[in-house]
């Protein structure tokens, strides 16, 4: 049996598939966007407590549709993705099939998870507005609605419109407040950009620290990336130049997004997985999978880490169901384009 450093070393030359090899009695496949340092420690406790070995596709595209190909032939019992839009795709595409069970509706808030139990979030982020400190007095801006007021003309930078993280924030904004308050929004919003839409969440800090913008739209765990970053120190400095705010914290909270996991359609080790599924929604194992890469346990009650604490604190989430956020994207992606909002 491979160990698994020697497993991710077979998989570029014999590929995914072959590199799995017979199924075990007692193991778990698993296709993951998420990387080896995210899960390997947790990997591993699970095979220490349950006896039960996993083998790990990693790849940071293309795992959705590599599984659509394969069908009920797939050695793969579980995608571990980095995103909700991953998690929504693999049901859209029937890839997945549901889990009935009580450890992961005590686990994991409803929210957080599909109704039928075709997917389920393990950890959480939240979409912040980042906010100048030199430029940007604390509390004077407090809403995602307030990114439109005049005041802020050439003062925001944003990824595309066409972002997952983007398109999941403004199919919230349009379950909240309907398509053409909306569409007016993102109109407002694209009139106070200081440059087009560009980058990754963390070059929108950079453009912050540099003079470019005063505001910009990211995600939380990127300022823990940023923060401790001793490979490229610059990028501590793109951190110290910020404030976090945690938008509508008096009305409905702070969109949320997730990673997650879903259990294939023809899992061939469908026990195991769902074992597996269970641990991760455990205690110890959301800990050190939130930990990891500075987000949030999806676990309610489960302890932050020490980072999050410091720079974060406790905050409200919009509790809105992930499923209804997702039933919005495609209007989302439509008012992008009709508001030409990346050009």
């Amino acid at each position: 049996m491979f160990t698994r450093s020697l497993f991710q070393k077979a998989i570029a030359t014999i590929g995914l598939i072959g590199a799995f090899g017979a199924n075990a009695a007692e193991q778990v496949n698993i296709y993951s966007y998420r990387q080896p340092f995210l899960i390997e420690p947790i990997l591993e406790e699970f095979t220490e407590k349950t006896g039960i070995e996993t083998k790990v596709v990693y790849a940071s595209k293309g795992l959705n549709e590599r599984l659509q190909r394969e069908g009920r032939n797939s050695p793969a019992d579980l995608v571990l993705t980095s995103n909700t839009s991953s998690l929504m795709d693999l049901l859209n595409k029937q890839l997945t099939q549901p889990v009935n069970s009580e450890v992961l509706k005590d686990n994991i808030p409803a929210q957080f998870r599909d109704e039928a139990g075709n997917w389920f979030g393990l950890t959480t982020r939240a979409r912040l507005i980042y906010a100048s400190k030199d430029r940007v007095k604390p509390g004077e801006i407090t809403r995602y609605e307030e990114l439109v007021d005049p005041k802020w003309r050439g003062r925001i930078c944003t990824r595309s419109g066409k972002h997952p993280y983007t398109l999941s924030l403004i199919a919230s904004m349009i379950a909240h407040h309907g398509e053409a308050e909306t569409k007016q929004w993102l109109q407002g919003v694209k009139a106070n950009l200081a440059r087009k839409p560009q980058g990754n969440d963390r070059a929108q800090v950079k453009a912050i620290s540099e003079g470019v913008c005063d505001l910009s739209l990211g995600n939380s765990y990127y300022f823990g990336k940023m923060i401790t970053n001793k490979e490229q120190p610059e990028q501590v400095d793109w951190a110290k130049s910020v404030n976090l705010v945690f938008p509508n914290q008096k009305d409905r909270g702070t969109h949320m997004f997730i990673s997650g996991a879903a259990l294939t359609k023809h899992a061939p080790n469908r026990e195991n997985a769902v074992k597996l599924l269970e641990f991760l929604s455990g205690a110890d194992a959301q800990y050190t999978y939130a930990e990891k890469n500075f987000e949030f346990p999806v676990r309610p009650g489960t302890a932050r880490s020490g980072l999050i604490k410091e720079y974060m604190g406790e905050f409200k989430e919009d509790d809105l169901s992930l499923t209804e956020i997702g039933s919005y994207v495609p209007a989302a992606s439509r008012m992008v384009d009709e508001v030409r909002f990346d050009f």
